[in-house]
Parts: C-alpha cells; structure tokens; sequence
C-alpha cells in the first residue's frame, strides 16, 4: 500500500497494491497498524456507510462540528467519482483549500479526509457505488456543509453544473463565510 501526501497537511491518497492473475484481484483495502503507522495518525474508524449514484449527482460539501466531527476514508467500489475535501480547520496554513481527485472502481484509489473538513463527491458514471469509513459517528445536529460552488474555493468540477443533481438541503448551503464553524 502507498500513502501519498497531498499539498494539505493530513490528506492522504492511499494506492492498494493489487495482486492480479486469470482469476481475478485482490487487495487489502484498509490495515488499521499500517494506516496509524504511515499517516502517523491515530485512526479509529466506527461506521462504514455507502451510496449509490448516478452521473451528475454532487453529494456535499459536509461536514460535522465539534465534538463530532468526523475523518473519512473514502473509496468507490463501482464507477467514479470526483471526490473533494475543504481544509476548514481555522488555524490551517491551508484554510479554505481544496484537493480533488478521481476516485474509480479502476484504479481502487482511496482518500482519507481528516476531521475539520468538508467533504463532497460528484459522480461521473450511472450505477456508482461510493463507500467510506468514518471515524465518528454522526449527529444531525453537528452537521455544517458548504455551497458547492463557493467563488472562494473555485472547485474545478469535472462535469458542466448545469447537469448536477443536487438535494434541496445542498442546494441552500452557505458559502464558506457564511458556514458553521468546526
């Protein structure tokens, strides 16, 4: 398993080492002693959740506060997606920054987003199926998120937004001004 840093402290792009032959794959998708070891964090995931999508849907940017704000390790187990996490942390060198990346069944990359960020995935094929770890469970009354759109942030989005498909609770989100604080 490779842990790659990103340009934002703690954000990491972990690529599995994948054993291939005529029958197949496999890979070991998650190694809590080695994820703790190479990221030189102290991980403790509690909750597996799962989606399925199709193309055009953007589910974000969330996030909780407080006492329960929450790392994720995410990965997509059928088609793509172009993931994104917001450093929101307000002491960060990097507050208000972004890293995005493609995340596919294909190329089985994972990104781990740490607490005090916002995190929100467009979808870039139908029958998607996205699934990450959570380190925190969640509280409704903890939860925050971001416009996805935000001019501050500029998220270069890999699909035009007129073909989104946002819910009505992300739709009203506020920009990062106007967000609710970690």
């Amino acid at each position: 398993m490779s842990f790659i840093k990103t340009e934002i402290e703690d954000v990491w792009v972990i690529e599995p080492k994948i054993f291939k032959d005529d029958r197949g794959y496999f890979y070991e998708s998650f190694n809590a002693e080695t994820f703790n070891k190479e990221t030189g964090l102290n991980i403790n995931f509690v909750q597996d959740n799962q989606s399925k999508s199709n193309k055009g849907v953007l589910r974000g940017m969330h996030y909780q506060t407080g006492e329960h704000a929450q790392a994720k390790l995410v990965r997509v187990l059928q088609g793509s997606v172009q993931d994104v996490a917001v450093d929101l942390r307000k002491d960060s060198p990097t507050f208000g920054k972004h890293c995005s990346i493609v995340l596919t069944a294909e190329n089985h990359k994972q990104l781990f987003v740490p607490r005090g960020f916002a995190h929100g995935f467009l979808v870039l094929e139908d029958e998607t199926i996205f699934a990450y770890k959570c380190d925190n469970f969640y509280n409704k009354e903890s939860e925050g998120g971001l416009i996805y759109n935000d001019e501050t942030i500029a998220i270069n989005w890999e699909l035009e937004t007129e073909d989104f498909i946002l819910s009505e609770k992300d739709i009203e989100l506020p920009n990062l001004e106007n967000a609710k604080r970690i």
